[in-house]
């Protein structure tokens, strides 16, 4: 039986680095960047409209892309599936996938492109279903699937919560399908959903219920809006029973892995959940201190790096685990 295997991984942010001191200058905010670096971790971020960068979010998936599949020496030509993780996308339509395949294909192709839009959960969903896709499909060797963040081109104005929060960024990861005899590969993943919860933070304008005008441009009701604070402990709650559940669905323990990766928004939960879970923090890869968050991105960035820094070696067991508003939730197990 068939199955997927990441055999190459890329990341790309635009621009020189931001610290804290230096995004209140550009700006114009202010918040306690001493409590900010301590409970969040975020010291520096890279936001290419701050640096006066004109590029956008199919840019940063073309370019985290592109390196992944030069990780992975693998022609963009023989890439059979595509799909961008975002909900950030570069248009309300078409696709920001349909525009990376063209960027890298060059033209028509018997390849299939599209887009999850799943909040910060994004990331972790594609890649379920380009696993599962590859799996099932003979006719595809390689799959690409990207997490891309831009909503520092949503925030408005003096938004010193959303300046100081998000950034820019995206990664990559390059699928192959092997043979059962390949320790290496996708085991599965879990997916939650409660869209009851629509209402908290998101971009409402622009869709067809919102459409922009220039009177709820005046009003300031457009980009990034806090419409109703998230609980605090949400992801406490969360993210604990939902790794030990992904292992468990494939007859594993929560001691057996190698790795696990969060959603990158605040390392202080992090360390409590890996607490909860009884596992060291060497078990883990923190990356918003160099990023900020990057919500789709951050997942597959911290697994580049944890990659790099030799935390994640050829037949590890990782866990990955994703958050986003709305809310979107969804995991993933594989042997490195």
């Amino acid at each position: 039986m068939a199955k997927a295997k990441i055999i190459g991984t890329g990341i790309y942010a635009p621009g020189e680095p931001i610290d804290n001191a230096e995004l209140m200058t550009l700006t114009g905010i202010e918040f306690d960047a001493a409590k900010h670096e301590e409970r969040l971790g975020i010291r520096t971020r890279h936001i290419a409209r701050l640096r006066g960068i004109p590029e956008t979010t199919a840019d940063f998936a073309e370019r985290a892309a592109r390196a992944a599949l030069e990780d992975a020496a693998v022609d963009p030509g023989d890439v059979g599936l595509l799909i961008v993780g975002t909900d950030t996308p570069e248009y309300v339509s078409p696709a920001t996938a349909i525009l990376v395949q063209g960027r890298l294909q060059g033209g028509e192709r018997d390849s299939t492109a599209y887009d999850v839009g799943a909040s910060c959960a994004s990331f972790t969903i594609a890649l379920d279903q380009a696993a599962r896709v590859l799996a099932a499909e003979p006719g595809f060797r390689y799959a690409v699937v990207v997490g891309v963040y831009n909503m520092p081109a949503h925030i408005r104005p003096g938004d010193a919560f959303g300046w100081s929060i998000f950034a820019d960024g995206a990664g990559a990861v390059v699928l192959e399908r092997v043979g059962d005899e390949d320790p290496s590969g996708y085991i599965t993943g879990r997916q939650r959903t409660d869209g009851t919860q629509w209402n908290f933070i998101g971009v409402y304008a622009g869709g067809t219920r919102k459409p922009v005008t220039r009177e709820l441009l005046d009003k300031g009701e457009y980009g990034l809006e806090l419409l109703q604070r998230l609980p605090g402990d949400r992801n406490v709650k969360l993210w604990p029973p939902l790794v030990r559940s992904t292992a468990e669905k494939a007859g594993r323990s929560v001691q057996d892995l190698d790795h696990v990766l969060f959603t990158q928004i605040n390392r202080s939960v992090i360390e409590e959940v890996m607490g909860i879970l009884e596992l060291p923090m060497a078990k883990t890869t923190c990356v918003m201190d160099r990023y900020g968050y990057t919500g789709s991105a951050c997942v597959p960035m911290a697994l580049y790096h944890a990659i790099r820094e030799g935390r994640i070696r050829r037949g590890s067991l990782v866990c990955q685990v994703a958050s986003g508003a709305g809310f979107a939730v969804g995991s993933n197990l594989f042997v490195y």
